[in-house]
């Protein structure tokens, strides 16, 4: 399973990384793993946890407080949403997964060659 620093996390979610860390002090789901310099690494689950709070915050408008709430109930489901969430869970974890795969290959704006004249 693939593991996430704060920059990657970051980049995947769209936010700046001192609203990860943010988010990881007031949601106790999120624990990330530390290295032995202390970084954080964070999981596929933290990963999706942080992509349903940034749903939660910025297109339904939770406080913080409620986002937590509302995380808690969906996780502590059953039945066949639960079943659906799985396999939406899923879907994520492989969006994820293609979405690191593409910023490695693509050239960022300091790598990228200028284009020649006459081209």
């Amino acid at each position: 399973m693939s593991t996430y620093a704060v920059a990657e996390a970051a980049r995947i979610l769209q936010v700046k990384a001192h609203v990860i860390r943010y988010w990881e002090r007031e949601i106790p789901l999120i624990q990330p793993k530390r290295d032995s310099f202390g970084k954080r690494h964070y999981s596929e689950a933290d990963i999706q946890i942080f992509l349903r709070l940034k749903y939660l915050l910025y297109e339904k408008h939770f406080t913080v407080e409620g986002a937590r709430d509302e995380l808690f109930r969906e996780l502590s489901g059953e039945g066949p949403a639960q079943d659906l969430r799985a396999r939406i869970n899923a879907l994520r974890s492989d969006l994820i997964r293609l979405c690191k795969i593409v910023q490695k290959d693509t050239p960022h704006e300091g790598n990228a060659k200028p284009a020649e004249a006459g081209e």
